[in-house]
């Protein structure tokens, strides 16, 4: 009993000691619709609200220019906050523009750029696109070389190179003639390599190639690039001679079209090395279809390995199986012979 009553006399000392020093406790803990919950001092020192528009825009940047992004984040998004700011005041715009910069600035990139696109949806005659479009490709160039986005918009989780080309692909829809739009486009394509979506890659690169042609040096690297996302898909293809087939033609129109080019020895040498892998298939199917003796379907094949690459080893072969596939051919029995004898 004494200690239970030991401790009420401790609790309610206490007790009266904190109601004695008020000053001591912490900022209250006060909530405004449209604003959530918030901290404040009493006394209103830490007040960064205002009564009108340029005022509270200005209390923002302020906040913004001496490094206290936190804070100018939460006056600029008070602007465009409906029933407690002013978001369709003439400031609202700037203050779109000045909380994408607060995300910019923290780091948050991914939201930077969802804020920055907020800027160009909602006020496209009233920002100045060119330099949001140019922050935007930034960021996303950041993200195609390795950066990773982040979970929640804090803890970083991965990097995605299927967000990274939305991203360009948006920068290029909205200004698809502006000055960073051709290498937009083209970028978009690389995200798309790295993800090993080649089908993708390759659309990417001929949208490239058929809206920029009259920039020869965008359109033949676009043109040889997709050839090159082609060629990928070919290896990663087995017996997928269409592939191949696609990636060859793109590599002959890119010699046609710019046969100046450093690189055309380079499509020669892939173009030759793709006609031996078509060759190498058509072989082995070649090969399949004497194993089963389906003689009409082996000489097809055959055939087509000295078409794919007429000069190689397997073309020797080649030629020496299909005259041995002919003289069988030619001893084989009339089929009016075989329906009589099966009579």
């Amino acid at each position: 009993m004494k200690c239970s009553a030991r401790r009420v006399v401790q609790l309610t000392t206490l007790a009266v000691a904190m109601m004695a020093l008020p000053y001591r406790c912490p900022a209250p803990l006060i909530f405004r619709p449209g604003e959530g919950w918030s901290y404040e001092t009493p006394g209103g020192k830490n007040n960064w609200r205002r009564d009108r528009a340029k005022d509270q825009l200005d209390v923002a940047q302020k906040a913004f220019d001496e490094g206290k992004y936190r804070l100018a984040q939460k006056a600029a998004t008070r602007i465009l906050t409906p029933g407690v700011g002013w978001p369709l005041s003439d400031y609202a715009p700037k203050a779109q523009f000045l909380v994408a910069r607060c995300y910019e600035a923290r780091k948050m990139d991914e939201k930077a750029f969802k804020a920055y696109q907020a800027c160009l949806e909602k006020y496209p005659k009233q920002v100045d696109v060119a330099e949001i479009q140019k922050r935007q490709f930034a960021i996303s160039v950041r993200f195609l070389g390795g950066q990773w986005f982040k979970l929640w918009g804090y803890v970083p989780f991965f990097p995605s190179m299927s967000k990274t080309a939305e991203m360009f692909d948006k920068i290029v829809k909205w200004g698809p003639y502006g000055p960073l739009a051709p290498q937009a486009q083209m970028n978009e394509g690389a995200a798309r390599e790295k993800e090993k979506d080649y089908p993708l890659a390759v659309e990417a690169y001929e949208k490239a190639t058929d809206r920029y042609s009259e920039q020869p040096e965008v359109a033949a690297n676009a043109l040889f690039k997709a050839a090159g996302a082609q060629y990928k898909q070919a290896r990663t293809s087995e017996y997928d001679q269409s592939v191949a087939g696609q990636a060859i033609t793109s590599y002959k129109e890119f010699i046609s079209l710019y046969p100046a080019d450093n690189r055309v020895t380079n499509a020669q040498a892939v173009i030759a090395s793709l006609q031996a892998e078509q060759a190498r298939g058509n072989f082995r199917i070649a090969q399949f279809y004497e194993k089963n003796k389906q003689w009409d379907g082996a000489l097809i094949y055959y055939n087509e390995v000295l078409l794919k690459d007429p000069a190689s080893p397997l073309a020797g072969q080649a030629r020496r199986r299909i005259e041995s596939l002919k003289d069988r051919a030619s001893h084989r029995p009339a089929a009016s012979a075989i329906v009589s004898t099966n009579r």
